[in-house]
């Protein structure tokens, strides 16, 4: 596929994109006070990041659209500024106990212009001990949460070198004009192709058969442009103690912390009815079986059962174990969870037609979305003031009212936490919810 060439599971993001549903992805960056100053200088802060900007390719791409048959292609736009992209704020004492919070979440909530490279940055001053934040937002069209992260540490010191846009490639596809074997080739491809299709239709009667009958999810909400987001950090040290004393994965163990924040968190909210499992998507990134022009994602996806009705948080982890177990066992391009590969197989004119439809009925699927977000785990700033806390946001899919972005670094696992629709006003005892699960698992370690 050529380079500039939106691949169909790009266009796939763009297709659900709406106001009630943004498909960009997010991060909060909080930073100590710059070692020179009392005070971070918002102005600098923010030239310097439009500085390192610019010198992104991937981040001087706009959308030039194909409708209504031809495919969606990116293009280098002619006129890119990148101080257009790059703005600053100054929180000021309010009665909010969180300004920060506040501000980060109706910034994220606003949808990105179309019609500019799909990104936007913040430097946001006034903070606590002269700390500052960097927010910003990507549009996952342009790139999966790896992708991303890449494209965020290009903005920051010394940090590694964001992935550069890929440039064209020569016709047919990057092979040799003169093929020494031709007709193998061609058989491989056929093979190939044969392989895929087999493999796409066990994907979809897995989905066909993972729909969730009524009623549907607890979390399912009316859609609305409202937005709460919040921010807990864990102890990596914690979450290494209970893996080693009771088994499983870190991983494994965040999931089970989520899954008994949510427990508590729907008890809540339905009044001590009756709980059942949740759903969660797990996003996996295939990156390292795809080429360098393979497009903006590269992703599959595990469907992962969360024990929320279970009372014992090590009856909960050991649950979470098990069902993970049993999806790496399979791999990721089996079963419901491999929707993504399923979507960058179809033609990206069907998107077009069906995906923001089918996009609604996301939640007779799954109830919520778990995905991590890598950091390198060498120490991060921005104009010398070191990165503190970095939290990442995920975007909720329609009538989907909450979902969690993981990112550990330097001896923390920070938990984005985004919430929509009727969940808003209850996003903080959400935050407090993932604390008191953290808490409880810990207690049982000997």
């Amino acid at each position: 596929m050529p380079a500039d060439r939106l691949s169909a599971l790009d266009t796939a993001f763009l297709c659900i994109d709406q106001p009630a549903a943004p498909m960009h992805m997010g991060a909060v960056g909080v930073f100590s006070a710059p070692p020179s100053d009392e005070r971070a200088d918002a102005r600098r802060i923010a030239a310097l990041v439009a500085e390192r900007a610019e010198r992104s390719p991937r981040l001087r791409l706009r959308l030039r659209q194909g409708w209504p048959l031809l495919p969606d292609r990116w293009e280098t736009d002619p006129r890119f500024d990148p101080a257009a992209h790059v703005s600053t704020h100054q929180v000021t004492a309010s009665d909010v106990a969180d300004p920060l919070t506040a501000h980060a979440s109706r910034w994220l909530a606003t949808s990105l212009d179309p019609r500019a490279p799909l990104w936007n940055v913040q430097v946001v001053t006034g903070l606590p001990h002269g700390r500052f934040a960097l927010l910003a937002k990507i549009h996952h069209a342009l790139c999966d949460g790896t992708g991303a992260a890449e494209l965020a540490l290009g903005l920051l010191d010394q940090a590694p070198t964001a992935r550069s846009a890929p440039t064209a490639l020569p016709p047919g596809g990057g092979r040799a004009r003169n093929d020494p074997a031709p007709l193998g080739a061609l058989w491989r491809g056929a093979q190939r192709a044969l392989g895929e299709t087999v493999e796409s239709l066990g994907i979809a009667a897995e989905i066909v058969r993972a729909v969730k009958p009524f009623p549907l999810s607890p979390t399912m909400t009316e859609q609305s442009t409202l937005r709460q987001l919040g921010f807990v950090r864990l102890d990596a040290d914690e979450l290494r103690r209970v893996r080693r004393a009771h088994g499983g994965t870190t991983h494994d163990v965040v999931l089970a912390v989520l899954a008994g924040a949510l427990r508590e968190w729907l008890r809540g909210r339905n009044d001590g009815g009756r709980l059942r499992p949740l759903r969660a998507l797990v996003p996996v990134s295939t990156r390292r079986r795809r080429g360098e022009f393979a497009g903006g994602n590269a992703l599959s996806g595990y469907l992962c059962e969360l024990p929320v009705d279970v009372d014992d948080p090590l009856d909960r982890l050991r649950a979470v174990t098990d069902a993970m177990n049993r999806n790496k066992q399979a791999g990721p391009r089996r079963g419901a969870g491999a929707l993504p590969v399923l979507a960058e197989r179809l033609p990206s004119v069907v998107h077009r037609l069906a995906t923001r439809t089918v996009a609604h009925a996301a939640p007779a699927l799954f109830d919520t979305v778990i995905t991590t977000v890598p950091l390198p785990g060498l120490p991060l700033s921005l104009d010398g003031a070191p990165l503190r806390e970095a939290y990442p946001v995920v975007p909720l899919a329609p009538h989907q009212s909450v979902g969690f972005a993981v990112s550990p670094y330097r001896g923390g696992v920070h938990v984005g936490l985004n919430t929509g629709g009727d969940a808003v006003h209850q996003a903080g005892a959400l935050a407090d919810a993932v604390t008191k699960s953290m808490a409880a698992l810990v207690q049982l370690c000997p």
